[in-house]
């Protein structure tokens, strides 16, 4: 087989990967965040447990990335594609771990109940979930403007955190053990940011590895 042939079919196979990791990244968000609306402490070990599998993934996406920068000698444009493969992989092995981060969370407070019922955490993390399927999205299809728009998202994001924090400081009160719960949400929502974050750089690589500029979308 023609050894570009074969270069670019490695590439295609390197993207696929990284959707299925895309995939199971937004489900372990959604199921974490679930799992603490519902203290849902069995769920919450699920999400620890497949934390394994999408580590394996990122492995695999380093191993394919070294083997094809070693075999091929990539030029500049297809060096670029390896290194966002290696960002992406990276971002949501991150993103992943935040899953986990809320999970454990869902654990420390089993067996209470709820200061009051999540809303607007479940709905930052609809947010986030949207913004890494964009980012993936603006990642398959090579699209700037669909990565350079996730500025845009990433600002609603940060506004509604600065909304849970607002209202979870003002639930406190002297019983340190609504404090102490009301302090892992902050955790929470903390962690939703990050991930808007992780998905806002993931459209920076995008942008790089399309154009070779860099460009800032966290301003």
């Amino acid at each position: 087989m023609d050894t570009r042939v074969n270069f670019h079919q490695s590439l295609d196979e390197l993207q696929s990967t990284l959707l299925l990791m895309g995939d199971r990244v937004k489900e372990s968000i959604s199921q974490a965040v679930e799992s603490l609306s519902s203290l849902d402490e069995g769920l919450a070990r699920e999400i620890i447990d497949n934390d394994d599998i999408i580590d394996d993934m990122m492995l695999d996406v380093e191993e394919s990335c070294l083997r094809l920068i070693a075999l091929q000698q990539p030029m500049a444009s297809d060096l670029r594609t390896i290194g966002m493969a290696l960002k992406i992989a990276t971002d949501l092995e991150r993103i992943s771990d935040h899953a986990v981060d809320i999970a454990k969370i869902t654990i420390r407070l089993s067996g209470e109940e709820l200061v009051k019922p999540l809303e607007d955490i479940p709905r930052m993390a609809l947010l986030v979930k949207d913004m890494l399927h964009e980012s993936m999205l603006s990642y398959t299809e090579r699209n700037i403007h669909r990565a350079a728009a996730l500025a845009e998202k990433d600002d609603e994001v940060d506004k509604l955190y600065s909304t849970v924090m607002t209202e979870i400081i003002g639930l406190m009160n002297g019983d340190f053990v609504r404090n102490r719960q009301l302090s892992h949400l902050m955790f929470t929502a903390h962690y939703l940011e990050r991930v808007a974050d992780h998905a806002t750089n993931i459209g920076e690589g995008v942008i790089y590895m399309v154009t070779g500029k860099r460009k800032d979308l966290n301003v």
